[in-house]
Order: structure tokens, then sequence, then C-alpha cells
């Protein structure tokens, strides 16, 4: 696989891995920097607004949930992360990254109609520090 090639996959398993879909854009990082370190910064990048990107669209999902009895029953009746959401505000989204609880912090923000544009930073900002860890541990 070329670099173009590598860095498109690693963008899509991003996205995919920030929506409700299982998965894990981890390992494809990792691979990408392991065959092309020189991609460090570009990776990183790319990871961070799919992964972003991702979050943003399980948001999006959270603003067409009409009531919260519906909020429930997609959360299987978790309201932890809606009430870690309504508590700390969009800065909660600095964890939106974190496995299984992420989805649901971002459906969360969306639902409580948390404004986008912080919501999208602070998201960026934790899947950043999540994939600079892993980046400068590759390295």
């Amino acid at each position: 696989m070329d670099e173009q090639a590598s860095l498109l996959a690693l963008f899509a398993s991003s996205f995919l891995a920030a929506t409700l879909l299982p998965g894990g854009s981890e390992a494809v990082l990792v691979g990408v920097l392991v065959a092309y370190p020189e991609l460090h910064w570009s990776a990183l990048i790319l990871a961070t607004i799919g992964n972003t990107l991702g979050g943003m669209s399980s948001y999006i999902i959270g603003r067409f949930i009409p009531d919260e009895k519906t909020l429930l029953k997609k959360s299987g009746g978790n309201i932890r992360g809606l009430e870690w959401t309504h508590r700390h505000g969009a800065p909660i989204l600095l964890l939106s990254w974190t496995p299984l609880i992420g989805d649901l912090l971002c459906v969360a923000a969306g639902w409580l109609r948390v404004n986008w544009l912080w919501a999208m930073l602070f998201m960026a900002i934790g899947k950043f520090a999540r994939y600079w860890i892993i980046a400068t541990a590759v390295n």
C-alpha cells in the first residue's frame, strides 16, 4: 500500500471508529507510522480530523433524538454520559475518545444542544492528545 492509500485508510478507519459502529483506528495509525515514519504529522492530523468528524456524526444523531425516553432507549438505560455532559458541558468531550462512553458523550452533547463549535473543539483536543501519545510511543 502506498502513502496516499495508507493515509486514506487511516482517515476512514478513524472516522468509523468514532461513530456508533465498532472499530479501532489505533492499530491503523501504528501501521502507517511504522511503514512511513515521515508521515508522522500528516497521519496524526488526518486521524484526528477523521475521528473528530466521526464524533460529530454522533453529535448530529443526538440532535435528532426527540426526547429523553428515546435517548435512554438508545443508550440502553445508561444515563451516566448524559449526566456528565449536562453537568460539565463541552469540556467533557475531551473524553470522547474513550471506549463505550465516548460515543454516548457525543450523542448526549448533541441532544443537550451543546454549542457545536465548542463540542467539536473539545472533541478534537481529546482525540489529538490520544493519537499524539500513541504516535510518540511508536517513534
